[in-house]
């Protein structure tokens, strides 16, 4: 079996590759939220029907990546990754040619299913082709992608939809990934291989509640994030008064917070380890989040708080990877698949609570409700490290 770790050094352009395909992967994704209004007028439903295809994806994500990553466990990694984008690709095509809602539900589905192959193994891949000391940067360079494609590339395809109309930004997740079909199969190793994952390890790894609850950190963190991040427009708009400009700008702030901050939270797990970094990054976010239900106050203060939780929000992943991997082992294909799935799963949870206490308390209750939920996530994070079966590594 070929052993990842006695190869040669690593294409030095694998990293890059698999972070860009990571961002057509989080456009395709996340455009949906930006295509909101104009795509419910053209298929005749309310921003809110609209807003379902988020959950579809994250749903069908949720339960097809863990299995299809099972089912695909005895063969090659750049194979299966190459197939996973080229089903992305279909469904990107099939989505801007939907006729109706039903279509374009159908190929959330199939897209989905194409990203759940492809970025829980681009995380596995390049954990086993790095040292343990690189490990925790590499990850987070893999997953840089996912974070710009939120912050710079959903705006970008909100702007492409309102100017153009919202196919074309679909048709542009499909420009974007035919090319990355092409990288994967240049860029990955031919015959890569580890010890193989089956619908055993899936199984068993669901079984395992002690993993299922360290996984679902991920879900409680990123649920804290969104129930803020998914209405900022709206609730900058009228505390602030800010149009298109203002927000687009606030936009522009959080997207570099976020590239510094996927940044630093490699390289704090690396000096740190992963306790300490996820268990500051929760503290962070419970100081920060509350701030913004004390909205309106000077342009100058909101651009501040806004860089610091973004930098803090999207310093986590690496961390989290980091820890998953250590109790993994083998399986750990499977636990990044399932890891993957927890994005989804917080995105969506999250933007739910958030709807729900807007409808009840008003946007103002935005910022109290995540940080509540950034406490709950730490105390997921505490009680989870006391009963998982690593210690957090510190160097």
């Amino acid at each position: 079996m070929h052993d990842p770790m006695n190869t040669q050094s690593p294409d030095r352009l694998l990293i890059p590759t698999l972070s860009a395909c990571n961002f057509v992967i989080g456009l395709g994704a996340f455009v949906i939220i930006g295509l909101l209004e104009p795509l419910g007028a053209d298929l005749d439903r309310s921003a809110a029907q609209a807003g379902q295809l988020m959950t579809v994806y994250a749903v069908a994500y949720a339960v097809l990546s863990p299995v299809l990553v099972a089912l695909t466990g005895r063969v090659g990694r750049r194979r299966v990754m190459a197939a996973g984008f080229a089903i992305f690709a279909v469904a990107a095509a099939v989505s801007a040619m939907a006729p109706n809602f039903y279509v374009l539900s159908g190929a959330r589905v199939i897209a989905a299913a194409g990203a759940g192959i492809f970025t829980p193994l681009a995380a596995a891949v390049a954990a086993a082709l790095y040292p343990e000391e690189q490990r925790a940067k590499v990850l987070a360079s893999v997953f840089f992608g996912l974070t710009v494609s939120q912050v710079a590339g959903v705006p970008a395809g909100s702007w492409i939809a309102y100017t153009f109309g919202w196919r074309w930004a679909l048709w542009m997740v499909l420009a974007f990934a035919l090319p990355c079909i092409w990288l994967i199969w240049t860029r990955v190793p031919a015959g890569l291989r580890f010890q193989p994952v089956t619908m055993a390890d899936l199984r068993d790894t669901v079984a395992e509640w002690r993993m299922m609850l360290a996984i679902a950190f991920t879900t409680s963190f990123l649920g804290a994030n969104y129930v803020l991040f998914t209405y900022v427009a709206p609730l900058l708009s009228e505390t602030m008064g800010f149009g298109r400009n203002g927000i687009t700008l606030v936009l522009v702030i959080a997207g570099v917070g976020a590239v510094f901050g996927n940044i630093m939270g490699g390289i704090l797990a690396d000096r740190l380890g992963w306790h300490r970094t996820l268990t500051g990054l929760c503290v962070a976010q419970m100081l920060l989040t509350p701030v913004f239900s004390l909205l309106p106050f000077s342009t100058a203060a909101l651009v501040i708080v806004f860089f610091a939780w973004a930098l803090v929000s999207w310093s986590f992943m690496a961390g989290q990877q980091l820890r998953l991997i250590a109790m993994a082992g083998h399986r750990a294909p499977v636990v990044l698949a399932l890891n993957a799935a927890a994005v989804y799963v917080g995105a969506a949870l999250g933007s739910a609570l958030g709807g729900l206490m807007i409808t009840t308390f008003g946007l103002g209750a935005l910022g109290l409700t995540a940080g509540i939920v950034s406490a709950v996530a730490l105390a997921h994070l505490t009680l989870s490290a006391r009963l998982t079966p690593i210690r957090p590594h510190i160097s």
